[in-house]
């Protein structure tokens, strides 16, 4: 009798035991898998959130009757707004700025615009600069290190502007050289942003 109340004795132990250790070994594992779900959350929520603010920008430009360039790029990370293409003058690179800066959520602006001359592009040099352009991407695509399809490629009087997102700075130097290798090229602004 004593051998049988001392054995359900150390069963109620090891089962207490093994209980206890489970619970303690779920609360481990939920805590661990808490933390992994809230991080990615806030992966997605930073990436909503920048979204969200390059939509209002965007929106604010297009409004703005002081801005009349529709070659300007907006790109957002965690809250910080930058602003690359063309415009035609300084007054309205400026303009721009201060309508992304006004918006809900925006940490800082960056002013990565090029003003085009103030005189009109003959029929001539339109030709000239879409040449040049389409020299470029097809450089561009011809080429094994850089993802071509990521870069933007734009062309003002002989001025070619890179822009878009490579992996590393390995690609983004590559774009400019190979870019820069073009006839009728007269200098390359690399705007090209790396993303890990």
């Amino acid at each position: 009798m004593k051998n049988s109340k001392f054995a359900y004795s150390m069963m109620a132990v090891v089962l207490g035991t093994a209980l206890m250790s489970g619970s303690a070994l779920a609360a481990t594992t939920t805590d661990s898998a808490g933390a992994k779900i809230d991080s990615s959350m806030k992966k997605v929520d930073n990436y909503m959130g920048d979204s969200a603010i390059t939509a209002k920008v965007k929106s604010a430009l297009v409004d703005d009757k002081a801005i009349k360039s529709s070659d300007i790029s907006v790109t957002t990370t965690s809250g910080v707004v930058t602003l690359s293409g063309f415009v035609g003058s300084q007054a309205e690179a400026e303009q721009a700025v201060a309508a992304a800066t006004k918006v809900e959520g925006v940490k800082s602006v960056s002013d990565k615009l090029h003003t085009k001359d103030s005189k009109d592009q003959s029929v001539k040099g339109y030709a000239g600069d879409s040449a040049t352009t389409a020299s470029v991407k097809a450089k561009l695509l011809a080429d094994d290190i850089v993802p071509s399809r990521n870069v933007k490629v734009e062309t003002t009087d002989g001025v070619v502007q890179l822009s878009g997102a490579v992996k590393d700075q390995a690609q983004s130097d590559r774009a400019e050289s190979v870019a820069k290798t073009v006839d009728g090229v007269k200098s390359v602004k690399n705007d090209l942003k790396v993303a890990p």
